[in-house]
């Protein structure tokens, strides 16, 4: 029943398009094949070490935890240093000095986010080789978090130490290496633990050997009608082969949900005019963007302007994805690194010309961001709506997004390209000003790139 489980569980992952349903399935597999085996003191014996292989299955939750745990590291950074009496400046990401002699970005990767995986590992596998007891294997790995998040701040705080003492050189020199401090940090840390809870907490060690024992009692390696059950599996496993083989080799199923350009990959191209008040900029599309999303996204955006007052902006920006779905993300995490500090979010509904069943919702940021002026560093508000339009539905949030589309290929075999939609504007002129002139601009935008769906 468990390599039957597996093999079904592969199935959903393939449909899905999640990788990593399918490494869970191939793990659940490979233990009801030593099960079949050797019985349940071999499957007792291997669950430790498959499921520990499940450190090793990336998850996109980490974006969200390296997310506040970069914008921690980043504050408590600043704060050892105002401590210290450095007048170092925070802007989004950003640790500089007032007098620009060091400037540093603490980028996704010196969240600690890469190694929380590998230290968790570690965490847990040392819990596990010095204690018999889950309570106590548990209570060492909860210590990974934390410890993590201490290493990262002495890393950062001693890059931010070095360039105020000894220059920007001086701060790379030590980011170079101090990587290796995390790990002295969170090993060293554990390791403390460990030999504290020995010492003033320790097992009682007879009765885990007598349960151990207990459940260690031989078994027959092979149940009867063991080989019976194995043939059942390889013929089910053959027929989901060909099965998915010919569910790969259809044509592609899925719709979209806004209008695209004559090569079919690219939204597409925005309105140029909006009546006679806003006239569009071509914006262009980064060279870091096309470099991490992939090859097969489309992109279309504009700059508007209005007439009357060239200090009236608003930005619009679709992204579509292609047969790869990575192309879709939430866009906190990249406003966050390019500076803006995100101080609240609501929903507001905006309006399809002519069509009021089209009104739907969409999520709205409340984002800042310090600049320097002759005055001195002024911080600038402005407001970021975004929503995501699939064949049928206008979806607000990534979340009810990335569910719609799970149940969408699992359900209905149909795998939408998705397109998300950003719209952004200054709000110097208060909150109610902003949304209004997103609006005059979906106004004359909106029919001319998005289908009018209902919201979902």
């Amino acid at each position: 029943a468990t390599m039957v489980g597996g093999r079904g569980l592969h199935a959903l992952g393939f449909v899905a398009q999640q990788a990593r349903i399918s490494i869970v399935a191939f793990l659940i597999f490979t233990w009801g094949v030593l099960v079949l085996a050797g019985g349940r003191r071999w499957g007792r014996a291997a669950a430790f070490p498959l499921a520990f292989m499940l450190f090793a299955v990336p998850v996109n939750v980490l974006d969200s935890v390296g997310f506040w745990l970069r914008l921690w590291v980043i504050e408590a950074t600043a704060g050892l240093a105002h401590l210290a009496g450095f007048a170092v400046v925070r802007n989004g990401t950003q640790l500089f000095a007032p007098d620009g002699s060091y400037q540093y970005d603490v980028a996704a990767a010196c969240s600690g986010v890469r190694s929380l995986m590998a230290l968790a590992a570690l965490t847990l596998l040392i819990g596990y080789l010095n204690f018999r007891g889950w309570g106590r294997r548990l209570g060492v790995w909860a210590l990974c978090l934390p410890l993590t998040y201490l290493g990262n701040v002495v890393r950062i705080a001693a890059v931010v130490f070095a360039g105020q003492w000894f220059g920007q050189r001086a701060g790379e020199r030590v980011h170079e290496w101090a990587g290796f401090l995390v790990f002295l940090v969170v090993l060293g840390g554990v390791l403390l633990a460990v030999e504290a809870l020995r010492r003033r907490w320790p097992e009682d060690r007879e009765r885990a050997e007598s349960l151990e024992l207990r459940a260690g009692r031989t078994e027959a390696p092979v149940r009867r009608g063991g080989w019976r059950a194995a043939v059942w599996v390889v013929g089910l496993a053959g027929a989901e082969m060909f099965f998915l083989g010919w569910l790969a080799g259809l044509p592609p199923r899925g719709g979209v949900g806004v209008v695209l350009a004559t090569d079919g990959k690219n939204p597409v191209e925005l309105p140029t005019f909006v009546g006679t008040e806003w006239i569009g900029r071509g914006a262009e599309v980064t060279a870091v963007e096309r470099a991490i999303l992939p090859a097969d996204t489309g992109y279309a955006r504009k700059n508007y302007v209005a007439v009357a007052d060239g200090a009236r902006r608003v930005f619009v920006s679709v992204v579509l994805s292609g047969r790869d779905r990575t192309s879709i993300h939430r866009p906190e995490l990249c406003l966050v690194g390019q500076g803006w500090s995100i101080e609240g979010a609501t929903r507001e509904d905006f309006d399809y010309p002519g069509r009021g069943e089209a009104r739907f919702a969409a999520t709205v940021l409340r984002v800042k961001r310090e600049i320097v002026t002759p005055r001195g560093r002024v911080a600038v508000p402005e407001l970021v709506a975004y929503w995501f339009v699939d064949s049928e539905r206008v979806v607000a949030t990534n979340g009810g997004r990335f569910w719609r589309d799970a149940w969408n290929r699992l359900a209905h075999g149909r795998p939408d390209r998705w397109a998300y939609v950003l719209v952004q504007t200054s709000a110097t002129d208060g909150e109610e000003a902003a949304l209004g002139r997103m609006q005059a601009v979906l106004a004359g935008t909106l029919p001319a790139f998005q289908k009018p769906l209902p919201a979902w």
